[in-house]
């Protein structure tokens, strides 16, 4: 009989003690320690099993866990003699910033205080061992969720100094979700003095601590050097993109065949594939969302679970108010295709508002991207990497995120979609200038929108606006002429009975036309004198049923009309 699947439990005891369902990762353990890295920077996608390993870490390493043989009987690590004498041999500190999520910098130091001085509770009783000074008594007893900042900044090497003291070893230091609060202080604004606080509690912790055995960090993001780790020269960081740890986080192919086989849903092998595969760490591009694969062993059906256990505001936003470049890029990735771009795997959260490709960094690191080719060029071996969206999975989570752009006026935006396949102008005029008052704002970065980059961000929007809602009927191809304020978009049915549409938007260009209606024609003229048709009538589509729309833009204002 199959385990019972323990959703979203994330403590290695208590699914080892309760025999639930739990796929071997404890290979983790010997690759980590054979490393001999002092401290580990490991980065994976949420829901990717990073908490569930750092506990594993802390159950197998932990002298509080000695002689827990029972937790890890059966398992890979345990029929390694060298292992087994390893285990419950260490003085282990664990912690995690994974609640660290408040809006304003005082609540977040706050709440990592009072994370720092629950941590200290746990080990209270050195207070009653002959292992400290009085001095050391009175440091270890101002630790509390009102201590100063120096005092919670050097809180870390303080307790590893007492368990050094009190088991003669150095300790080993987890830290989970490490940088949680860096992209909270990111979004709410309070990033400077948030990383100033937190870059001097790493120096105390990682560089300067001479009790320090080794670490593991574990994070989404790779926050760079210069914020929070300009200190340490011992840091090993693993990307997705690093060969290192490829099968400790997600499933493999064969793990994840082998557990629908026990669950008796082996059936489901190919659509489990297309659903939840995908995503590349290393050279291993069989890599499966662990959060995904439990879920459907657990409920028999598909859907996706991981895209619904975040909001992806940040992405959102950021892709909102990119450049043109940027959406016309998405729109390669939303008809499955690949881009090719250079960026930094280095995220730094300052400057992302100002280096557009820092977005491909974040998308990759959060897994809705992956990297199926990493290309090395030039003299200096510069990264160029192939990316494509990871699976159907994430697929819809874009396309979640692409409507949720028009939700300020999604029904009117349905009804210009229906006004538009229906060619009821006067319908889609009436709709297009509500959609667009709603959200033209929302496609601009906030610093000062000319007005010509304003409804070309627009456009872009709208392009992937209807890539989503008519690809199963339209095969939708844009096009834009930069310099211009021209761009294009060709709607070809899949079912050739159907109408085919080509749309031209164009700017409104003040020292050339009188009005709209000007602008509007303009763009109609600019469909005849570049045989748009041609492509259409090559694909079979009869001349009747190619429809012309020409959008004239000024300022929040849009004018269709069509032939």
């Amino acid at each position: 009989m199959p385990k019972v699947i323990s959703i979203g439990n994330q403590g290695f005891e208590d699914i080892r003690k309760e025999n639930r369902f739990y796929v071997d990762k404890t290979e983790f353990i010997r690759e980590w320690w054979e490393s001999g890295d002092s401290i580990t920077l490991i980065m994976r996608p949420r829901r990717f099993g990073k908490t569930l390993n750092m506990d594993m870490l802390k159950c197998f390493f932990s002298n509080q866990y000695a002689d827990r043989e029972d937790l890890f009987e059966g398992l890979t690590i345990w029929k390694d003699e060298k292992y087994r004498s390893i285990q419950g041999t260490y003085p282990v500190i664990y912690l995690s910033f994974a609640d660290v999520k408040q809006t304003n910098y005082a609540d977040a130091v706050k709440k990592i205080k009072r994370i720092l001085s629950d941590l200290y509770q746990q080990y209270v009783f050195l207070l009653q061992e002959n292992c400290m000074t009085e001095m050391q008594k009175r440091q270890f007893s101002e630790v509390s969720p009102q201590m100063d900042d120096v005092t919670a900044q050097c809180a870390l090497q303080d307790l590893a100094h007492y368990l050094y003291r009190f088991y003669g070893k150095k300790v080993i230091l987890l830290l989970d979700e490490y940088d949680t609060p860096m992209q909270e202080a990111y979004v709410y604004g309070y990033w400077k003095e948030f990383t100033s606080f937190i870059r001097s509690m790493f120096n105390s912790a990682f560089k300067t601590n001479p009790y320090l055995e080794r670490a593991v960090m574990t994070g989404i993001t790779r926050v760079s050097k210069e914020s929070v780790f300009s200190d340490l020269n011992n840091l090993n960081v693993v990307t997705t993109t690093s060969e290192e740890y490829e099968t400790c986080f997600g499933f493999t192919e064969q793990e994840v065949f082998a557990s629908l086989d026990t669950f008796g849903v082996n059936e489901y092998k190919n659509q489990v594939k297309e659903w939840y595969d995908g995503f590349v760490f290393g050279k291993r591009r069989d890599i499966y969302n662990p959060w995904s694969i439990t879920n459907f062993l657990d409920k028999k059906k598909f859907d996706a679970y991981w895209a619904a256990t975040s909001s992806n505001s940040l992405v959102s936003r950021l892709i909102q108010t990119a450049s043109s470049e940027i959406k016309e890029q998405m729109e390669l990735l939303l008809q499955n295709k690949e881009i090719v771009v250079h960026f930094d795997e280095q995220i730094i959260f300052e400057q992302l508002d100002q280096n557009e490709n820092a977005i491909w960094s974040l998308l990759l690191a959060s897994g809705y991207l992956k990297a199926v080719e990493v290309e090395y060029r030039g003299l200096l071996r510069e990264k160029w990497y192939h990316l494509q969206i990871t699976n159907l999975e994430t697929m819809g989570m874009f396309m979640m995120m692409f409507r949720g752009w028009f939700d300020v006026s999604n029904s009117v935006y349905n009804r210009f979609i229906n006004a538009l396949l229906g060619g009821n102008v006067r319908e889609m005029n009436a709709y297009m200038n509500e959609v667009a008052l709603a959200t033209f704002s929302n496609f601009d970065s906030g610093t000062h929108p000319s007005s010509k980059s304003q409804p070309e961000r627009f456009y872009h929007g709208f392009v992937l606006g209807l890539l989503v809602e008519l690809r199963d009927r339209y095969q939708v191809k844009s096009n834009r002429e930069s310099g211009y304020g021209r761009y294009d978009v060709m709607l070809i049915p899949r079912n050739v009975a159907e109408n085919a549409m080509i749309l031209e938007f164009k700017v409104f260009d003040v020292e050339e036309e009188y009005s709209l209606q000007d602008t509007v024609k303009s763009a109609l003229r600019q469909i005849e004198e570049k045989q748009y048709d041609t492509e259409l009538l090559e694909a079979g589509i009869s001349k009747n049923r190619i429809h012309h729309y020409g959008f004239a833009f000024e300022g929040k204002k849009v004018l269709i009309d069509g032939q």
